[in-house]
């Protein structure tokens, strides 16, 4: 029986309400539970706590949690295709319902006045952060000391919040520069404005929070596979790490994505699996992290699927066109299983399109409806190729050479066809690692990040309704999200 992210408790539904307003200096509006209450609640109650968290999870794949009815808004699965767009990876080729016209025109990312993404992103993942400080302080606050009934709440919570300002920081931060000032922390809920800390500063509260996080998780046994445990707390500090990009975190990254690999019991993505439609968390053991989706979930046209799955029922289906990029996909090799995932026939009405890597189950064309495909977050293969890339860069190239072998073994038939890789060193098995990336992840939400943890240029192809052809650097301030225009109004120590 598939099971689903319900917020059945107050503490749940209220979760979803905090950090709403538009104004960070209200303190406590009167329309949402307080800290205290929650927290005293929780005493009395304490699953009061995990129906908060369950509201966290929920915020993630709902629809408006950005502030908006627009049918971009929808949570996680939302901001990766905007991010996969940044990239150049993800090509809009046809815009008849204008939906992320402004963002692949790169005309939103340049004034702070358009909502979508600038306004959506950071109320989604303020929202995030504000609801994991409520739950903190619940428990005591960030310095509380953690008993054996808090510590699982707890490890999620400061995970959590830890998720939340990574994505800020790859969405509003051109490049790690310690001293730079963009973000504003904020470690207490429902807090007044707060000026914007150092980048530095940033970085240390989320390596500071995995850190506690995997050291509280250290004995959690989930029951579903969208909370958090300690593998995903890894791979988030290992993103963090690899992020920052200087030679420790470079070895740091690697040795947590090794762990994973090692420890965590989730094995590679098989070819089979490559073609499989990424559409159920049962069927795919390599997810570390995601949500199983049920038609109580409530969703449809604005959705991740409906954005992107040529057989549901929606936007690509009827006009609103993604595909690869045509140069992307040109490089992927004949014999490569990863080709086939993309319609290959110029004449058809879904060439280029993903129709044999994300499908509806049933794959008829417009069948789903209301979706009740899965959504992915993390997949162990990030590992393996986190790992080869932070090898790579740091000189230990054999081992960089074995992972990524790893991962191509399940992608050719004969060994033959990757054999190329032996022969790779310094840059040219970097920008290797770095092309295997982004053709795997494709659509998942990661390119983007490895844009700019590579210091990449991009090139979009011919195929792109906009900008074919132009080339830009991965700190293009086109590429970078703008500071809300709302944000700017409400916050004093922002101008």
């Amino acid at each position: 029986m598939k099971k689903y992210i319900k917020p059945i408790l107050l503490g749940a539904i209220t979760a979803l309400s905090l950090s709403c307003s538009d104004d960070f200096l209200e303190e406590s509006p009167t329309e949402n539970v307080s800290v205290e209450d929650v927290a005293d609640t929780g005493k009395i109650y304490p699953g009061i706590l995990n129906g908060t968290l369950r509201g966290i999870y929920e915020t993630m794949l709902q629809t408006g949690t950005g502030g908006t009815d627009s049918h971009e808004d929808y949570g996680q699965k939302g901001y990766d295709v905007i991010s996969d767009m940044l990239s150049g990876d993800l090509a809009l080729a046809q815009n008849v319902y204008n939906r992320y016209s402004s963002i692949a025109q790169l005309v939103a990312t340049n004034d702070f006045t358009f909502t979508k993404p600038n306004y959506t992103a950071w109320r989604y993942y303020y929202r995030i952060i504000n609801s994991s400080n409520l739950v903190i302080k619940s428990l005591g606050g960030n310095d509380a000391v953690i008993t054996d009934a808090n510590r699982e709440q707890m490890g999620q919570a400061k995970a959590l919040r830890a998720y939340g300002y990574f994505y800020l920081t790859q969405l509003y931060i051109p490049e790690y520069i310690p001293t730079s000032k963009v973000l504003p922390i904020y470690t207490e809920a429902n807090s007044e404005a707060q000026p914007q800390s150092t980048t530095e500063e940033v970085y240390n509260l989320m390596i500071e929070d995995l850190e506690e996080a995997i050291t509280l998780l250290e004995s959690y046994n989930r029951d579903e596979v969208y909370q958090i445990n300690k593998y995903v707390a890894k791979g988030l500090l290992a993103y963090v790490y690899a992020s920052r990009g200087e030679g420790a975190d470079n070895v740091k990254a690697r040795n947590l994505a090794e762990e994973v690999i090692a420890e965590g019991g989730f094995p590679i993505t098989s070819k089979e699996r490559a073609t499989g439609g990424f559409n159920s968390v049962a069927e795919n053991p390599s997810w570390m992290w995601g949500v199983d989706i049920t038609i109580d979930n409530g969703l449809s046209l604005a959705s991740w699927w409906g954005q992107m799955d040529y057989y549901t029922f929606s936007y690509q289906s009827f006009g609103d066109i993604k595909q690869i990029d045509l140069g992307l996909y040109n490089s992927i090799k004949d014999e490569d299983v990863r080709r086939t995932q993309f319609d290959s026939d110029e004449t058809s009405d879904s060439y280029l399109m993903p129709i044999d890597k994300f499908y509806d189950t049933a794959k008829e064309y417009r069948g789903q409806r209301n979706i009740e495909s899965d959504y992915i977050y993390m997949r162990v293969d990030e590992m393996y190729m986190l790992s080869a890339e932070m090898a790579a860069k740091e000189g230990l190239e054999t081992e960089a050479k074995n992972r990524l072998k790893d991962l191509l073994a399940q992608r050719f038939d004969d060994a033959a066809d990757y054999a190329y890789i032996d022969a790779l060193s310094g840059q040219a098995l970097q920008n290797e690692i770095y092309l295997q990336t982004r053709i795997e992840f494709w659509g998942e939400g990661k390119s983007f990040l490895a844009l700019k943890r590579n210091k990449a240029t991009l090139t979009r192809g011919a195929n792109h309704a906009y900008l074919a052809g132009e080339s830009m650097t991965y700190k293009d301030d086109r590429l970078v999200l703008e500071i809300p225009q709302s944000e700017i109004q409400n916050n004093p120590f922002i101008n």
